[in-house]
């Protein structure tokens, strides 16, 4: 497939923006639990701000790949049967409860409302918006996942590590930029978030690895003999079928060579996994402010490859008639 950056935007930033809410739910539940000191409300608000700037800047970075950009109100129409639909509305619901979230911690409105186990758990309304942004997360990676993971058609993409990789991946980007954000205000949370952040890639390593030697062994159900319906063994293609290019060559073709596609791939293996961990704990040992700050930053341009390539991997049966160019 050809990987357009819009999706590729809206995939990735999406997916930090909901890992990085996660990661702040995370740090308050901890401190109501005192298990980790807890923090001041401008912490969670300025985190909220942070979390809902990337899910507007994917929801924006979507509109690009639309070529009818007014009409974008009609996809969530088939919601019963859409994956599209319901990510179309699930977002926007994401974006309003960590707004709510954000609003909430910011005016202090944080009294509790219900106080379990002698103090150990104090439930306010923070808490409860917290709860249903999980859920909604959750279900927001799902529908993203499944956009790809439901499209029979094209065998890399139909697997649940598919669905896995969104959450894994975006979960560790969120985890790794909220320890990031510990060590720019200099607060005590660094280890925590970052402790989370290398349990998520790791995670993610391992769904990302099997997805690819899964993808690397695959027989395709479709060939050149099938594509024609005819069998002979001896069948080569000459020409795509066209005196020029067409949406068809564009747009389900990358138009890369496998030497690129290999290189992308170890870039994207290094650069998501290997790098940021160590970076993390190297920051740890030298109690660096500025090593959890890179290791976000090299990590989110290594999901950038990641998901081009997750893009480009996949073979559109429609490259049987159109791929070869005479």
């Amino acid at each position: 497939m050809h990987p357009a950056f819009s999706v590729i935007f809206l995939t990735t930033l999406i997916g930090a923006g909901q890992g990085l809410f996660l990661a702040l739910f995370t740090g308050q539940l901890y401190s109501t639990v005192r298990l980790v000191e807890q923090q001041p409300s401008s912490f969670y608000a300025v985190g909220s701000a942070l979390s809902l700037a990337l899910l507007v800047g994917g929801l924006a970075a979507s509109f690009f790949h639309l070529g009818r950009p007014e009409r974008a109100w009609r996809a969530a129409a088939m919601w019963r049967t859409s994956w599209l639909s319901r990510e179309v509305i699930v977002l926007p619901a994401m974006m309003g409860l960590v707004f709510l979230y954000g609003v909430f911690h910011w005016a202090g409105w944080t009294q509790p409302w219900l106080v379990l186990g002698e103090g150990a758990l104090t439930i306010d309304a923070t808490f409860v918006l917290g709860m249903l942004g999980v859920l909604v997360a959750l279900v927001l990676f799902v529908s993203t996942g499944m956009i790809y993971a439901s499209v029979k058609f094209l065998q890399e993409w139909s697997s649940p590590y598919t669905i896995a990789n969104f959450i894994f991946l975006g979960t560790a980007s969120g985890f790794m930029l909220a320890a990031a954000y510990s060590a720019l205000i200099g607060n005590n949370l660094v280890s925590f978030f970052g402790t989370w952040a290398v349990i998520a890639t790791l995670l993610g390593l391992g769904t990302r690895s099997a997805s690819l030697m899964r993808n690397a062994t695959l027989k395709h159900r479709s060939n050149l003999q099938t594509a024609i319906g005819v069998r002979h063994r001896g069948i080569v293609q000459k020409s795509q079928g066209f005196s020029a290019d067409s949406f068809n060559t564009r747009e389900f073709f990358h138009h890369q060579s496998l030497r690129t596609l290999k290189l992308i791939r170890v870039a994207f293996l290094i650069l998501v996994f290997p790098v940021p961990i160590m970076l993390v704990l190297l920051g740890y040992q030298l109690q660096s402010t500025t090593l959890p700050i890179l290791a976000f930053a090299i990590q989110y341009l290594g999901l950038l490859a990641e998901r081009w390539y997750f893009f480009a991997e996949a073979q559109h049966p429609q490259n049987l008639y159109y791929q070869q160019v005479s």
